[in-house]
């Protein structure tokens, strides 16, 4: 059987699906997925076992020149390795228009997605030929996982979704690995980030540990607030800036993360690495980290970062610490 996923960003939404692949996996051996998702994540699918044929799309970088000539050639080239297959069924785990009516509906094969009530935006069903109610009050992977067992046809698995990535990278870990800690400063939205001063005293706190501190970043202003993070610090590292792939394998060597709301976030979560993330405006019940060892940190009142203490996470980091032996 060969599948095809429309699942394009963002890079949460995309490890979200990742356990459904594993379901379907378990429930057909034979089954092989190809897989459409924006550029800037095309690795993350290659990582799993069953994929196997990545399609990338450009559709945010599209959008700013849609009818220039180069875009526009760009979007044929698409179409033609779209359509050189003929899928047994498509999924557009999305649930957006923009992903059904550019990518969806141009594919080969019986489209299924979620229903006008299920979906993000109820108009992209209109694109699907079998539609599937999917309850919302679910977190994220676990509709995914539901609504993959309706399109295929199997029973969905009451045992807690498996991402099946991890292996790929704890296997490669060097024996005589240096212990180390990553803190994931960097978010989108400004109301995410965690003061720089919490993140400073935080590693204060650390400082008579054996553990190194990892920062890792991807644009220069996030390159600039970990210099300024690092500053007068023996025991912390910034980064060169690395590929995904190259800070996958950074984060399942960490015995520890401590990050704020970001799709690094749940690619730790996806690893089965200790995570301490930090909430506040943002509710992670429906979208937070899932998978093993994950802990949410919220201040004590009110949903401002700042009211989250260093204090607060260093108590959550040993409890982890006792709880694994961990050699801080």
């Amino acid at each position: 059987m060969r599948v095809l996923i429309v699942k394009t960003s963002s890079m949460g939404d995309v490890l979200h699906t990742l356990p459904a692949l594993t379901d379907a996996m378990q429930a057909f051996p034979d089954i092989k997925f190809d897989w459409v998702v924006e550029e800037g994540f095309s690795q993350i699918p290659s990582w799993h076992p069953a994929v196997d044929r990545v399609i990338p799309v450009a559709i945010r970088r599209w959008r700013k020149n849609w009818f220039g000539s180069e875009t526009r050639q760009q979007r044929c080239d698409f179409k033609r390795v779209l359509q050189s297959r003929t899928y047994d069924i498509i999924i557009d785990a999305q649930g957006l228009v923009k992903s059904s009516a550019l990518v969806t509906r141009m594919a080969k094969g019986e489209k299924h997605g979620m229903d006008s009530k299920s979906a993000r935006e109820p108009f992209a069903c209109w694109f699907y030929d079998k539609k599937h109610y999917i309850d919302k009050k679910q977190h994220a992977v676990e509709r995914t996982r539901e609504l993959f067992a309706k399109s295929l046809g199997y029973e969905k698995p009451a045992t807690q979704g498996d991402y099946a990535i991890a292996s790929r990278f704890l296997s490669n870990l060097p024996e005589e690995a240096e212990k180390y800690l990553v803190f994931l400063h960097a978010t989108t939205r400004a109301d995410k980030h965690w003061p720089e001063e919490n993140w400073r005293e935080l590693i204060g706190l650390l400082a008579d540990t054996s553990l190194k501190i990892k920062l890792p970043w991807g644009a220069d202003h996030e390159y600039h607030r970990a210099l300024r993070l690092a500053e007068g610090f023996e025991h912390v590292e910034v980064l060169p800036k690395l590929s995904l792939e190259k800070v996958a394998a950074i984060l399942a060597g960490a015995q520890a993360v401590v990050s704020v709301d970001t799709g690094l976030s749940h690619l730790t979560a996806a690893l089965d690495r200790p995570n301490i993330t930090l909430y506040g405006p943002t509710d992670p019940g429906l979208i937070g980290g899932y998978g093993q060892n994950q802990t949410t940190c919220r201040p004590e009142r009110g949903n401002a970062m700042a009211d989250i203490s260093a204090a607060q996470v260093k108590k959550l980091l040993d409890r982890e610490r006792l709880s694994r032996e961990f050699l801080f």
